[in-house]
């Protein structure tokens, strides 16, 4: 961390990076960012914005069973629930003849209600609203290799499942044609879903996780020719919506994931101007 600081102090003499809070959210920023924008593209090609919706608002059921099995820190439980709910929701889908977003529906509303409940016994739920909003500015050396670690985990399961993952979300028939055993590479996305945005969660905030998720890789899908410059605008958004949204956020005294959404959202509506003026 010396040399990311070291290299902060030569590059960027500015009020805001002086401190050491905004150095570390910095490179935070930097994987987040990255994970995001990387991940997004499918979440996108999959139609799986609400399924992310439903993972992440799962957290509150999983910081519940923490506080009941007594963790000091909830984010064991909160992985191993959302990975519960995951698995479920893609089982349940397989299995079952309701619409996908009806199964979502049911499992998201389902785990918000009972994580609200079970938190809010004796009035105890307000110590949890952080996890809300999240709280980007606390994040700590620790935290950030933990956040390095999951993004070279996702790295590597890209390199190794990225082309059975896109012809899955392309043609799930013509998958199975192929060999592409469909659900466990389903399941597979559904998990690794599951584990970084529980894992987020704390420092992004269970209101607007999907939102970065979602928002660069849909800004990247208008304007992109190909699956290379997909990647490559959605990777470009959700950085550059990142830095800009944590230093505005320094100088107007207002919520970091929140900011760097409306980032996002100004990018979301370039690329609609843009897609429609190349018509």
């Amino acid at each position: 961390m010396n040399t990311w600081y070291a290299l902060v102090d030569s590059l960027l003499p500015f009020a805001w990076s002086q401190h050491l809070f905004m150095k570390n959210a910095l490179l935070a920023i930097l994987l987040v960012s990255l994970l995001f924008g990387i991940l997004g593209t499918m979440v996108v090609n999959n139609r799986m914005a609400f399924f992310s919706d439903a993972i992440g608002h799962s957290a509150l059921t999983g910081i519940a069973l923490g506080v009941l099995l007594g963790f000091h820190n909830p984010l064991l439980s909160m992985i191993a629930f959302a990975l519960l709910l995951a698995l479920a929701i893609s089982y349940i889908k397989a299995a079952s003849s309701s619409s996908p977003d009806t199964v979502i529906g049911v499992f998201s509303a389902t785990a918000v209600a009972l994580g609200i409940v079970i938190l809010s016994r004796g009035g105890g739920f307000a110590k949890y609203s952080r996890y809300l909003i999240g709280d980007l500015l606390s994040i700590t050396a620790e935290e950030i290799l933990f956040l390095s670690l999951i993004l070279i985990a996702v790295l590597l399961t890209w390199g190794l499942l990225f082309n059975r993952l896109l012809v899955v979300s392309v043609n799930p028939s013509l998958a199975k044609s192929r060999g592409v055993p469909v659900r466990i590479v389903e399941g597979l996305f559904a998990g690794l879903m599951a584990v970084i945005v529980s894992s987020s969660i704390q420092w992004v905030g269970i209101l607007i996780i999907n939102s970065l998720l979602v928002l660069p890789a849909a800004s990247a899908r208008n304007i992109a020719g190909n699956m290379r410059q997909y990647h490559t605008f959605s990777i470009l958004i959700s950085l550059s919506s990142g830095i800009f949204g944590l230093i505005a956020s320094y100088y107007w005294g207002t919520a970091t994931g929140a900011t760097i959404v409306l980032f996002t959202a100004l990018w979301y509506l370039i690329s609609l101007l843009i897609k429609h003026g190349s018509r």
